[in-house]
């Protein structure tokens, strides 16, 4: 994975800090140029790989890219699957078997509507993979090396302990894709316990890591005992502890901690996504250099 990875918050009016800045990013993202625009900005500051959301306007962005593979051949893309919201507001647009209908493959709909809640509860897992499938479509053509699994459903499995969802997303992930599968988490520790009991070593896992303890169960000296193992494959996302960490500071912090093998962020801005490139950069070196006079 690249040290660096673009996120996609920004594009859908997510932010940690205000509503104003919120509503400031949903004009000024109205149009999928202007999401081409910033992508662009970030690929010519060295970034390679765009960490995001199944949300519907991905399609968009996803189709442009595939009608100029020349500009975008070393482009990757990593979904996160799936994109809770989405569901959440076609069911109340189209009602249960509407969205049904708008997002599940045709089969699997009409042995649903013979079956009932007997078929629902005949086989969750190849229900899992069809729904995969359906988030999938919209990435055919672009190259998706790492696959993942959002927070709202993996700590959702976790906390109910229905660790063979985990697996069987891992291994359809790998079979049916040729990627690797990744996890996001508010639970670094205990995903990669349950992980690991389950044979999946060396995972990729990206997670809230930052000074503050911002999503951090278990906290922060856990986090960092845990990096210090090195037992898996790590992304920190929120690092700057949702607008509570300065830029600078945040990134000193998550750039020196080790085994965290990329950074995610956000940016709007020209100047926001070239600051943070090469803040991290900078602190890479000095690290590097640090290690070897040391």
């Amino acid at each position: 994975m690249e040290r660096i990875i673009f996120g996609d918050n920004q594009f859908f009016a997510v932010n940690h800090i205000s509503d104003e800045k919120s509503r400031a990013q949903s004009i000024k993202f109205k149009d999928d140029s202007a999401i081409i625009k910033t992508l662009d900005i970030a690929i010519a500051s060295g970034i390679n790989t765009f960490m995001c959301t199944t949300h519907d306007r991905i399609a968009n962005i996803c189709e442009i890219i595939r009608k100029d593979p020349e500009k975008y051949k070393d482009f990757k893309i990593y979904p996160c699957m799936p994109y809770a919201h989405k569901y959440a507001n076609a069911v109340t647009d189209l009602g249960i078997a509407g969205t049904l209908k708008q997002y599940v493959p045709g089969n699997f709909l009409g042995s649903l509507l013979k079956g009932g809640v007997a078929y629902l509860s005949k086989d969750y897992i190849s229900i899992m993979e069809l729904l995969v499938d359906a988030e999938m479509k919209m990435f055919k053509g672009i190259n998706t090396p790492v696959i993942f699994l959002q927070n709202v459903i993996t700590d959702l499995l976790l906390g109910l302990g229905m660790d063979e969802f985990l697996v069987a997303f891992a291994k359809y992930i790998k079979e049916k894709y040729n990627a690797e599968p990744g996890f996001i988490t508010m639970n670094l520790p205990k995903l990669l316990e349950v992980l690991e009991k389950n044979g999946i070593n060396n995972p990729i896992i990206c997670a809230s890591i930052n000074k503050v303890n911002f999503r951090m169960s278990g906290g922060k000296d856990l986090y960092e005992k845990t990096l210090n193992e090195g037992r898996c494959r790590i992304i920190a996302m929120q690092v700057l502890g949702g607008g509570a960490i300065p830029a600078g500071e945040a990134l000193e912090y998550v750039s020196n901690l080790p085994n965290v093998e990329s950074i995610l962020f956000g940016a709007s801005s020209k100047q926001n996504i070239e600051n943070t490139v090469e803040t991290i950069k900078y602190h890479d070196q000095k690290k590097k250099a640090s290690s070897i006079i040391g």
